[in-house]
């Protein structure tokens, strides 16, 4: 054989298929029916998320509609304590207790507030001890104890638990 047989012959074998074995790692069989149900549980955890969720947020929405209903009138309570006053101061000026007039504006005074009772509205208590959270104190007199409240001014109310009107009044402070 002359040195182009042996290179043909070289070059022959570097194209014949080698008899080497590729090992290839087979990847872990993963069950179709484990990763379905994987799934399911996954949709069914977000679903009851969701859920809970929306139902958290209608309460939430139902809380607030029912705040609004109770304070929503609070404007014109407030205005209609004007009248009140009215007829009240009318009531200390009227000279004769059973003339018609007299019981016709107490009548009207009775059903106003009882109208406005049914609808949440509380007087609130003016006699005993200053609270600053109920009351609104417009003068300090010398009295024998400290913070008691020596005159109304002005009555106040309360709807639905929540202070509309401080009551105006006149404080007492020990004198020294």
């Amino acid at each position: 054989m002359t040195g182009k047989s042996k290179e043909k012959k070289k070059d022959d074998t570097s194209n014949e298929p080698q008899d080497e074995v590729e090992i290839i790692e087979e990847e872990p069989q993963v069950d179709p029916l484990k990763e379905a149900q994987e799934k399911a549980d996954k949709y069914l955890d977000m679903a009851l998320r969701l859920q809970a969720d929306f139902d958290n947020y209608r309460k939430r929405k139902e809380r607030e509609t029912e705040e609004y209903k109770k304070y929503a009138t609070s404007g014109i309570v407030t205005e209609l304590l004007t009248i009140v006053d009215d007829l009240d101061r009318a009531l200390e000026h009227a000279s004769e207790e059973d003339d018609d007039l007299v019981v016709g504006i107490r009548g009207v005074r009775t059903n106003l507030m009882k109208i406005l009772e049914n609808n949440g509205l509380q007087e609130i208590p003016a006699d005993g001890k200053f609270d600053p959270n109920y009351h609104e104190a417009l003068m300090a007199v010398e009295g024998e104890e400290d913070d008691q409240i020596a005159e109304v001014f002005q009555k106040g109310y309360t709807l639905n638990g929540k202070v509309i009107r401080f009551t105006k009044v006149k404080v007492t402070k020990k004198t020294a």
